[in-house]
């Protein structure tokens, strides 16, 4: 009868000798995903595009190599305008205000909405004064006090532009305002231009919560697109809309009638838009018409 236990211990090491290590099973894998990426890297290398910036000059990288987490563009980049910053400067609104408090004085007294002609910028000025005490540098100080006394003083502005509009209006279509084409185009252009800063003012007030909001991030969606939101490698990694923009906003409306870089995205700044290009269609209108008449 054959020795089985002699077979078994001969078979045993062969049996051994075929088993697979996991250990160098893990090992190999891991080289075989190592050498995957540096094929995947090479690739992406050749076919990256390189541009050049003219005659005798090196290669450029192209966007976006070379670049680390928190650059312009980059993938851990986010604008001014998403994170919490200081806030932006009261000088800018400041000064615009009082030009449109200061530019109520050279309409005549029967397009006053409220006499005596001094009233109304007198109360526009002394809110002015109390929003630059309480808060004199960077508009930044979250107060619903402060937030109704900027929108009182923005209301009493567009109600005294709107009581000078409906009047200059009016009377040009009786025939009783505007005799002589130079007062009537002084009168008609300081309107136009109230309109612009009371404008920007309301659109300065309600983009994304305020200027306070804007400051604190606590908004995600704007109600205006400016063209650095939409392009953040064109723009300074601080840029934040200031009422400088939304001036600016408001003048190209008033001059085109429509939007030009700037987009409104939410309903009440497409409905104020509107409003404004209206306003200012209209005052142009007459006020230009009445004068070439005169002319004539």
């Amino acid at each position: 009868m054959p020795d089985t236990s002699q077979e078994d211990e001969r078979s045993q090491p062969s049996r051994v000798r075929g088993q697979r290590d996991p250990s160098a099973d893990s090992a190999l894998i891991l080289e075989g995903i190592r050498a995957l990426h540096d094929r995947l890297d090479q690739f992406e290398h050749r076919a990256a595009p390189v541009t050049h910036s003219g005659p005798g000059e090196g290669p450029r990288p192209t966007p976006g190599e070379g670049r680390v987490p928190g650059d312009v563009g980059g993938p851990g980049f986010m604008p001014a305008w998403k994170r919490p910053t200081e806030g932006e400067n009261r000088w800018q609104v400041a000064v615009a205000v009082a030009i449109a408090v200061a530019l109520q004085f050279p309409l005549p007294g029967r397009l006053v909405l409220l006499h005596p002609v001094w009233l109304l910028p007198a109360l526009e000025g002394l809110l002015l004064l109390a929003l630059v005490m309480a808060n004199p540098r960077r508009i930044n100080r979250e107060s619903r006090a402060l937030r109704m006394l900027g929108l009182t003083l923005a209301a009493l502005l567009s109600l005294a532009n709107a009581g000078s509009v409906a009047r200059l209006v009016i009377g040009l279509v009786n025939g009783t305002q505007g005799n002589t084409p130079g007062p009537l185009l002084i009168t008609g252009a300081t309107i136009w231009l109230t309109n612009i800063i009371v404008f920007a003012l309301w659109y300065w007030e309600f983009d994304r919560g305020g200027p306070v909001a804007r400051a604190n991030a606590d908004r995600m969606y704007p109600d205006f697109m400016f063209a650095q939101m939409a392009s953040p490698e064109l723009a300074p990694p601080d840029w934040e809309p200031a009422f400088a923009d939304y001036l600016y906003l408001s003048f190209t409306n008033a001059a085109a009638f429509s939007p030009t870089d700037v987009l409104p995205l939410s309903r009440w700044a497409k409905m104020g838009m509107t409003a404004q290009a209206s306003v200012s269609i209209v005052t142009v209108a007459l006020v230009v018409a009445r004068a070439v008449n005169i002319l004539k």
